[in-house]
């Protein structure tokens, strides 16, 4: 008995401590992501130059005044920089809502968009493309009607999922896919009726994803957004933890999963508005980066939210810069390039034998 127990000790000091190694090898991989991402792009940049823009603007050492401004500082400071952050945050909160949903609904195939959130978002962008709604927001109206279609369609979701009874992880399925389905059908309408070739072209480019409009103010916006959302999910590992056994199993601990549910889904269609208002809908990185991490660690979300975190940032940031070099002179949408990579990588999850919702057989 004594043996066994020294094995139990044993083996959970050697998880922790391979836990721990993972964590700050995946921290270390980020910072050196976002240092190598920044050296990418079309303009060719001596990396002196690039780190030396950086090391001014963060240190304001005067040796480097020189690049205080510039074609080389508005190329790092203003366009790649920005760019690299904004795909750490976008990144980081993909994995992490995809996380949550799959807690939530109990479903390993749920994702960000799962509940119709996409299909608010788009429908939004098309409103805004097609018939000019929230055009006196500038050049701000697309990623704002589509923030606004993503939180309304969420509330929808919720509204209908506790219509006859309190919301479960079934009815939070169905009433996704219902809202989904007609937030894609007056898409369509819309595109339909307005005939406008053009405007349908750019609906499809905004629905492929693209990080080309990073800017500082974005950033500033998008990465306190999800820091402050992945930290209050963190706290709430134990509870996630519960929705994986189910709501009968909680009530039973005492524990009613119908508030935490829909609080969980409010601040997760939070974190997915402003994803998408930042850089369009961008698929598969909630879907594949949870399923990664449970087969190496299992479904403790004390352990799974800040390595999904972490491996959904460098993930999203190696994928722009792949979008920035592949072509010449031009850039493939993230969604595109992201799905490619993406469903690929999912079949082969699904086919294993061994694997199941959690990494578990």
């Amino acid at each position: 008995m004594k043996e066994q127990v020294s094995q139990t000790k044993k083996g959970s000091v050697l998880r922790t401590s391979m836990y721990v190694a993972v964590l700050i090898g995946l921290a270390a991989f980020l910072i050196f992501s976002i240092l190598a991402a920044i050296t990418f792009g079309n303009a060719d940049l001596l990396l002196k130059d690039v780190y030396s823009v950086i090391a001014y603007k963060l240190f304001h050492i005067k040796s480097l005044s020189a690049y205080a401004e510039g074609a080389v500082h508005d190329v790092v400071w203003l366009i790649r920089l920005p760019r690299v952050l904004l795909a750490l945050a976008v990144g980081m909160a993909l994995s992490v809502c995809g996380v949550v949903m799959q807690a939530i609904v109990q479903n390993p195939l749920a994702d960000p968009y799962v509940l119709g959130i996409s299909s608010g978002a788009s429908f939004g962008a098309t409103l805004a493309i097609m018939l000019g709604v929230g055009g006196f927001l500038g050049g701000n109206s697309v990623g704002v009607t589509a923030f606004i279609g993503a939180m309304v369609t969420s509330f929808a979701v919720i509204a209908i999922a506790n219509m006859g009874g309190k919301a479960t992880s079934a009815k939070l399925i169905l009433a996704g896919m219902a809202v989904s389905a007609v937030c894609s059908a007056f898409s369509n309408f819309v595109i339909y009726i307005t005939n406008d070739k053009n405007a349908a072209t750019e609906v499809m480019k905004w629905t492929m994803g693209s990080l080309a409009g990073a800017s500082w103010s974005r950033v500033g916006v998008m990465l306190p957004v999800t820091l402050i959302c992945v930290i209050i999910f963190w706290t709430q590992y134990r509870n996630l933890n519960l929705m994986l056994l189910g709501d009968d199993v909680s009530i039973t601990l005492g524990t009613d999963l119908h508030r935490l549910r829909t609080f969980y889904l409010i601040v997760a269609s939070v974190m997915i508005g402003f994803a998408v208002y930042c850089a369009g809908v961008i698929g598969f990185v909630g879907l594949v980066i949870p399923h990664v991490i449970r087969i190496l660690f299992g479904t403790d979300h004390r352990r799974l939210l800040p390595l999904s975190a972490l491996l959904g940032a460098s993930f999203l940031i190696w994928c722009d810069v792949a979008c920035r070099v592949i072509l010449k002179n031009s850039e493939m949408p993230i969604g595109v390039l992201v799905s490619i990579i993406g469903a690929p990588c999912f079949i082969y999850l699904l086919v294993r034998k061994s694997y199941g919702f959690g990494g578990s057989k």
